[in-house]
Parts: structure tokens; sequence; C-alpha cells
């Protein structure tokens, strides 16, 4: 079971509030942010449901190539949602919401391209 994962941004303000409007219709918020002299690195944030975050995003050179995220939804409503929010939030279309049967019959995903080319995904499976 995974706990956590996150990835590389390169303009960290503008990622958190990509990530904040996009993530916004599954339920996720913003829920813990740490400047570098506390990491000792670099700034992180860190998104999901309340009380643990569960996405993080770090300042610095993006992942190269960009990496793949997809976050399980449980309807097909909350896909569509967090497409239309990571679109109207900047987020550039990578796949609009719809049924990937190629994977499984009821595999119902969408995919948008963060402003670092991440490929962020909502997916339901029923």
């Amino acid at each position: 079971m995974i706990d956590h994962t996150g990835v590389v941004v390169s303009d960290f303000d503008r990622s958190k509030q990509f990530y904040s409007a996009a993530l916004a219709p599954m339920g996720f918020s913003l829920l813990a942010e740490f400047p570098a002299s506390v990491t000792g690195h670099t700034d992180v944030a860190g998104f999901g449901e309340p009380p643990e975050p569960e996405f993080w995003i770090s300042r610095g050179t993006p992942n190269n190539p960009p990496v793949h995220v997809a976050f399980r939804v449980s309807s097909r409503s909350l896909v569509d949602a967090f497409y239309k929010a990571a679109i109207e939030a900047g987020g550039t279309d990578n796949g609009p919401p719809g049924i990937r049967a190629h994977y499984h019959p009821n595999y119902y995903g969408a995919f948008v391209l963060d402003p670092d080319g991440h490929n962020i995904e909502a997916v339901c499976h029923v």
C-alpha cells in the first residue's frame, strides 16, 4: 500500500494553486506546507483528505521525464469534475473524460497535464 507520493514542480506557487483547484472535487485540499528551513532541502506542500496529506509537491527541477499519477475516485461525475477544474486551473488536456475499454470495460478516466507536464489522472473503475 502506498502511503504518499508526489512530484517536483518548477513554479511552486503556481502548482499549489493548480493542485488546490484540480484536486478539490475529489475532496483533497492543501493540508500541510513546510519551507526549506524545516525540511532541510526544499519547500513542500501536501494535499489530501484530512487529516493526512497523501500527495506532495516540492519546489525544484521537475522530474524528467514527467511522471503519471492517477487518483482513484468513487464516481464518474468526480472524474468529470476533476477534469473541468484542472483545465480551468490551467492544466492541458491529455485525454478528456471517457471509457478506456482497452484497460477494462468500466475504466472511466480523464487525463490532464499539470504546469510541468506531469500526467495527472482521475479514474473510476465502476
